[in-house]
Parts: structure tokens; C-alpha cells; sequence
């Protein structure tokens, strides 16, 4: 038996939350994985694993043994990477998820200079603005913008913050007048992010705290471009991030709306399996926005 081999197996169940997950991660058929799980568990003559046909969870003593395997797998692609730092440069395939505007906007410039720089990486960048498990759907590194949580199969780095903002056109607010207070916001034409364009609450933070205004409007949409271009061309406020927005305000085409108020506190953050924490690829890729984006938000 390749005890290594099903070790990483052994992990991968657990971090996928299954065997289908975890053969797909691994590239071997699902009763591949299943078989290197039995063999360890043979050898060790314990329970590592309680299988049902909805989901798999590690007994105690399988939890215990997961921590274990987990260090001495890191420990071995540590000694492995740093060979392979010294030797060769990066290579082979990174599958990336990130929002559509800001892929669009922003990482798409900034990954045609990391190919530059590593030619022999191929990238697969899948843009959506749909929140996805990169686990499930198998993805190396993922760039959200979101409020960063934890998770104990997941390594997340805040890059840096990213403020969405109230803002409409010169020409809305000269014929609508500004709203003084986010009260005011129920009065006027609003542009929301999401589905269906009736009593969309917004969540503002200011001076004295969160506040929550239902808004509606004539557009709402599930991504922010066809909100942007709306609100300069004076069909109502709308609220979206600065990097968006930046420009325009700028320049001009857009204002400030209660500009002591913005949406709850979000932040550009990259997140990528614990299995991949040790990849060069995703190390460099890592570094590399890490590196461009922070500690300012870009500003489209």
C-alpha cells in the first residue's frame, strides 16, 4: 500500500466533503479513492470515516488522524516546493474564479502580467458574479469581494478594503434634489444590485451606526455594469464598489450620495483550498495580487 497516497485521499474526503469531490480533485475514479481510504483504514484497524448516502464525516479518531496527515503532508510539499523553487519555474494549470466586473476590469490586466512573467502557466479564469464553492467546483484560487470569514478548508488573505458607495449623476440630483438623511433614499428612484426591482432593502454604515432603507426602482440587476451605466445616464442612485466607480466620480459623471454613509465594510479577498497553500503557483499567484492590489482598492 502507498500509505502517502491514501493519506492524501484520506484528506482530500474530508476537505471535499466526499468521495465524488474528492476524486474529481484527485483525478482518479471515485472507488480509486474509496479503496486507498479502505486500505489505510485496514492498516490502521481503525474507523476513520462515518459513510452514509448523503455525506461523509470523520469519526474522532479520524478527525485526530486528519490534523496529523494534514502536517506531514505539509511538511513534504513544503520540502518539495522549496526544490522546486530552487530549480524550475512555475508550470502547468491554475483554474481562477472571480466576479465579472472586477475580472473584467481589473485581474484581467493583472494576470496577463503574471503570464508575462511565468509563461509556462496556463490560466482558466471563470468569470461570475454566482458565490461558488471553489472545494465543490475545483477551483485553485478564488477572488472575492465580500466580507471575509473563515473556514477551516480554506485559506483567505484580505488584500485590502473595498468601499461601495451611494452615487447618481449630476443631472438625477439637479432634477430629484439630494437626499439628506438614507431615510430620503425610499423617495427616490433607485438602482439595485440583485433580482426584481421592488423593496430592495440597502444596508448603510455612518455616524450613528447601521441603518436599513428599502429601495426600489425601474432596473435592478445581478451585476454592476448595467447599474453603472444607468446612474450616469441619470435613471436614479445606485450603490456599487469603487472600483466601479472611481473614475467616474473623478471626472464627473457621477457624485457622492450621503456621502457620510457606504454599504457594510467589504474587502477584495483571495481565498484557495488548504491543499493548495504549498503550490507554487498559487503561492506566486498569491503574492503577485497581493502585490498589486494591495493596499489601495483599484479604482475603475
Amino acid at each position: 500500500m502507498d500509505k502517502l497516497e491514501s493519506m492524501r485521499a484520506f484528506v482530500q474526503v474530508i476537505e471535499a466533503g466526499g468521495f465524488a469531490a474528492a476524486a474529481r480533485q484527485m483525478d482518479l475514479s471515485r472507488s480509486a479513492v474509496n479503496k486507498l481510504v479502505i486500505n489505510l483504514e485496514d492498516d490502521l484497524q481503525v474507523q476513520l470515516l462515518h459513510r452514509t448516502t448523503r455525506k461523509v464525516t470523520p469519526t474522532p479518531t479520524g478527525l485526530a488522524f486528519y490534523e496529523r496527515c494534514g502536517a506531514i503532508l505539509a511538511d513534504i510539499a513544503e520540502a518539495e516546493l522549496a526544490v522546486a523553487r530552487l530549480h524550475s519555474q512555475p508550470k502547468g494549470g491554475l483554474r481562477i474564479n472571480a466576479p465579472m466586473s472586477f475580472g473584467t476590469l481589473h485581474l484581467a490586466p493583472a494576470l496577463a502580467e503574471f503570464l508575462h512573467r511565468y509563461p509556462e502557466v496556463q490560466i482558466e479564469l471563470s468569470l461570475s458574479d454566482r458565490l461558488i464553492d471553489p472545494i465543490e467546483e475545483g477551483f485553485d484560487v478564488t477572488v472575492r469581494i465580500a466580507q471575509a470569514t473563515t473556514s477551516p478548508s480554506l485559506i483567505v488573505h484580505e488584500l485590502c478594503p473595498m468601499p461601495v458607495l451611494l452615487c447618481a449623476a449630476p443631472s438625477y440630483l439637479a432634477q430629484h434634489g439630494h437626499p439628506q438623511q438614507p431615510q430620503d433614499l425610499a423617495d427616490h428612484i433607485c438602482l439595485p444590485y440583485g433580482h426584481g426591482t421592488k423593496h430592495h432593502p440597502w444596508k448603510l454604515m455612518g455616524p450613528d451606526g447601521e441603518v436599513t432603507v428599502p429601495v426600489s426602482g425601474p432596473l435592478c440587476a445581478n451585476n454592476g455594469e448595467p447599474l453603472r451605466e444607468a446612474a450616469i445616464q441619470g435613471l436614479g442612485i445606485t450603490l456599487l464598489p469603487v472600483f466601479m466607480v472611481g473614475q467616474d466620480l473623478q471626472q464627473g459623471r457621477l457624485q457622492r450620495v450621503l456621502p457620510a454613509y457606504q454599504a457594510l465594510a467589504l474587502s477584495l479577498c483571495i481565498l484557495y483550498p488548504v491543499n493548495r497553500h504549498l503550490s507554487t503557483k498559487v503561492q506566486l499567484l498569491s503574492e503577485f495580487l497581493g502585490d498589486r492590489f494591495t493596499p489601495a482598492p483599484p479604482r475603475g
